[in-house]
């Protein structure tokens, strides 16, 4: 049995990106042969999203070809799902953590999202132990924070200083589960081992919600006794690209940028980030003009946000003391990129004794 794992779409607008995501989503189940989609939490950005999309999502949410669509609220949909709320023929939601869907060899539990924690948390697991299958794989859905390994904030998308629902692999480890499928971290994807062939997953987000999800985003699609599988998507995401200028190097920094660009997919919007140095004098242009020219060339791309952090050192350049210091470099017997090392360190002296006069 093939299984599709994902979680925080954030659902926001008909016919947006987020939605086309979720409708590629559908696509590739059939694709892949999927047999039960999981949605681990936030499937919508507020419950009111959900109010607003339910008619759209009961269209696309049936006669699927899937077996089953899946869904356990998250911390953004925690009331999205009340009793007898009808999201599609396809969809099944679990917010009984006692009431499992059950299909062929699986038992496919729900603990949904509520702001408890600690003693709380491991209340409702060690109650769930007895009810656990024998026969059959046990796979539970979870939304919130696993503890075990350092996420920034960021991780979890715009969620301020609060704890999610926080859990440790610890509190999985002694009971007869296979697979646990979270949601909730956005960033990458990422698998820890919950014992022999046992795995607690995120899938991280299937489109980019905020800045810090960069790169090419995945889901989990892996067979019932497997291990989680990535499964790259060619959907929106953000993209860091970073360009350093080196004045020592015969290159045209306005070129260097269109360059660069031309490499990035196109379903990519772009944070750009401009580090190093610029010989103003040689390549006859002041930082704003270049700032200007950089801007005026990506006015075609999809530019989030363009971080200009680059400085002309003109001055230093044509200054004797660096002359003298650059010319016993060359003359070392350094490799060239500790000579570069050398060189940047010199550059930022050199500037801070400027800034000090």
């Amino acid at each position: 049995m093939k299984i599709l794992h994902t979680a925080d779409i954030h659902l926001i607008k008909y016919g947006d990106d987020r939605w086309e995501t979720l409708q590629k989503l559908i696509e590739i189940s059939k694709k892949e042969n999927v047999e039960i989609f999981v949605i681990s939490g936030d499937l919508f950005n507020k419950d009111i999203d959900a109010e607003t999309l339910k008619p759209k999502i009961r269209e696309i949410f049936s006669d699927t070809g899937l077996k089953k669509i899946i869904l356990i609220p998250g911390n953004h949909d925690s009331e999205s799902y009340k009793s007898g709320m009808y999201f599609g023929g396809d969809v099944s939601i679990l917010t009984n953590l006692h009431e499992p869907f059950e299909y062929e060899d699986v038992s496919i539990w729900g603990l949904p999202f509520e702001p408890i924690e600690g003693e709380k948390i491991l209340s409702k697991l060690r109650s769930l132990a007895s009810n656990l299958a024998t026969d059959k794989k046990n796979i539970l859905l979870y939304h919130g924070e696993l503890l075990d390994t350092f996420f920034s904030r960021r991780d979890f998308g715009d969620e301020g200083e609060k704890r999610y629902m926080p859990v440790r692999l610890s509190y999985f480890k002694e009971l007869n589960i296979d697979y646990v499928l979270a949601g909730h971290f956005h960033t990458k994807f990422d698998v820890r081992k919950l014992g022999n062939e046992k795995y607690f997953v995120y899938p991280g987000s299937p489109i980019s919600i905020t800045e810090a999800e960069i790169g090419k985003r995945r889901v989990n699609i892996f067979e019932v006794g497997g291990p989680p599988k990535e499964y790259p998507l060619d959907t929106p995401h953000f993209e860091g690209v970073s360009i350093e200028f080196d004045p020592f190097v015969e290159k045209n920094p306005v070129e260097e940028v269109k360059t660069c660009l031309e490499r990035v997919r196109p379903e990519a919007t772009i944070i750009l980030t401009i580090k190093g140095y610029i010989d103003g004098e040689r390549i006859g242009i002041s930082e704003s003009e270049l700032v200007k020219q950089i801007k005026e060339i990506t006015k075609e791309k999809a530019i989030k946000s363009l971080r200009p952090e680059f400085s002309d050192i003109r001055v230093i350049l044509g200054d004797d003391l660096f002359k003298n210091f650059m010319s016993k470099l060359e003359q070392s017997d350094y490799a060239e990129e500790r000579k570069k090392q050398l060189r940047d360190l010199a550059i930022r002296a050199m500037m801070e004794a400027s800034a000090c006069n």
